[in-house]
């Protein structure tokens, strides 16, 4: 449970390997110790490397449980795990994929992947995170939205549209659940300096993932429901809604 002074004192990261995961993950170390739960796919080769980095980062205990986002057969065996020891605090969702975005809307393999990973299984964990967590009366779930899915741009559509869908769904979920005592905070961040994104060329108002972390720990404990990183992209995602679509696809992003 949440400590007294609004620590947490167990996390648990779907995507045990994300970069922005991981290090939201050590910003919370910083106020100090708690578990760390860690769900990755078997074979990632960064495992044992996340394993150690929270280590490092002052976690009291890491745990490593196998997690394949593709097998939504095998995700309640996955969050039973998670929570068996001891109630989860803090969930993150953090798990997605890409690909070349001209290559996605014209392979139906890959599209289909991206969104049953990226949308499909963010569903799957959030229903079953949002069961624990109502029955346990407490916690907050952090899942990682994107600019990208607020609209959907004709440059990389079949990405930001999953994303626009796990948006959607966790503002929903936080609606359902705040009755109950969870609460659901969804981050919406622009390019972060990532591996994830080291193939694209930066973009404005890009950031790096301490950044993200910071933003993320401090408006959980604010009970805030919806935050932009950097915050800036909450004024230029507002004059972007707005644009006609005609204008809109001349617009060179």
């Amino acid at each position: 449970m949440i400590n007294a002074v609004g620590n947490p004192q167990a996390i648990l990261l779907l995507g045990g390997t994300s970069e922005i995961g991981l290090a939201i993950c050590a910003e919370y170390l910083k106020k100090g110790p708690a578990r760390i739960v860690l769900a990755a796919l078997p074979n990632d080769p960064l495992r044992e490397a996340a394993v150690a980095q929270m280590t490092a980062a002052g976690a009291s205990q890491v745990d490593l449980i196998d997690f394949d986002a593709l097998d939504t057969d095998g995700h309640p065996k996955v969050i039973d795990a998670a929570w068996d020891g001891g109630d989860i605090d803090i969930a993150i969702v953090a798990f997605a994929l890409d690909g070349d975005p001209e290559e996605l809307w014209q392979n139906q393999r890959k599209a289909v992947q991206v969104a049953g990973i990226n949308y499909t299984a963010s569903v799957s964990v959030g229903v079953l995170v949002g069961e624990k967590m109502k029955a346990q009366g407490f916690g907050r779930i952090i899942a990682m939205s994107s600019v990208a899915g607020e609209r959907v741009r004709r440059s990389n559509f079949v990405y930001g549209s999953t994303k626009a869908g796990l948006d959607g769904f966790f503002l929903g979920l936080g609606e359902a659940l705040r009755p109950h005592g969870p609460r659901v905070l969804v981050i919406r961040p622009g390019m972060v300096r990532t591996k994830f994104s080291a193939h694209v060329k930066e973009a404005p108002l890009t950031v790096d993932k301490e950044d993200i972390a910071v933003l993320a720990v401090s408006a959980a404990q604010k009970g805030k429901e919806l935050i932009w990183a950097p915050g800036t992209f909450r004024y230029v995602m507002m004059i972007l809604r707005h644009i006609p679509r005609p204008i809109f696809r001349k617009l060179p992003i």
